[in-house]
């Protein structure tokens, strides 16, 4: 596992901000918001994510029977505050085997959902046909949020991407058919307004996904 921050976009170093620049430089991105090192799921790493980001931390919540919290990343430093969330769960997946899911909630910009999509970005609007009906729908803070498929990622996730709280919301699962969890209009909490509730979370081992390059 990495040890220090790095693009949010392509997984690459970053140098901290110095005498000729007051912002995280990557080689390839230019500013970037630093993605902060991934560390194993717990109560406490979701509190320190909850508790410095400036975006929602979004869940399932609940979670779907059998599956459990796998990893929470952050993209944003302490000056700022997280920029970007994701989030990941893992468990049953809706045709057997296993599914993962990570949601992702970003400003514009950010470049982290598209990194975990598998496409070229910063965001998912050039890859979204929303003249068309939305594909997917969550329940997001309470608000029905209709959710768009991505085109041209990778064949192995499903991914879907909409606005919610006026910031990008990605959900990316894998493998591709285990995108049918998002017609089931899932119920996403943001984690900031969860409280006590937190600590009730299962964990499980850390998604391998989360420090995918």
């Amino acid at each position: 596992m990495r040890g220090e921050p790095s693009c949010p976009k392509c997984g690459g170093r970053v140098r901290a901000p110095g005498l000729f620049s007051d912002a995280w430089q990557c080689d390839v991105h230019g500013t970037v918001h630093p993605l902060q090192p991934v560390i194993p799921p717990s109560v406490e790493a979701l509190e320190v994510v909850v508790h410095r980001t400036k975006v929602p931390v979004w869940m399932p919540w609940p979670l779907p029977v059998g599956w459990l919290f796998t990893g929470v990343a952050s993209a944003g430093d302490d000056r700022s505050g997280g920029r970007a969330t994701a989030v990941a769960c893992t468990g049953p997946g809706p045709l057997g085997g296993m599914g993962e899911l990570i949601l992702v909630a970003e400003e514009l910009g950010v470049g982290l959902g598209a990194r975990y999509a598998g496409i070229d970005g910063p965001d998912p609007g050039p890859f979204m046909d929303v003249e068309k009906p939305p594909q997917a729908k969550v329940l997001a803070a309470g608000r029905p949020t209709p959710l768009w498929h991505v085109a041209r990622t990778p064949d192995d996730r499903a991914v879907f991407a909409g606005e919610a709280l006026g910031l990008w919301l990605w959900a990316v699962v894998w493998p591709e058919q285990s995108g049918l969890l998002m017609y089931d209009e899932l119920v996403l909490a943001d984690l900031r307004d969860a409280g006590a509730e937190v600590e009730l979370v299962p964990c499980g081992a850390l998604s391998p996904r989360l420090l995918e390059k």
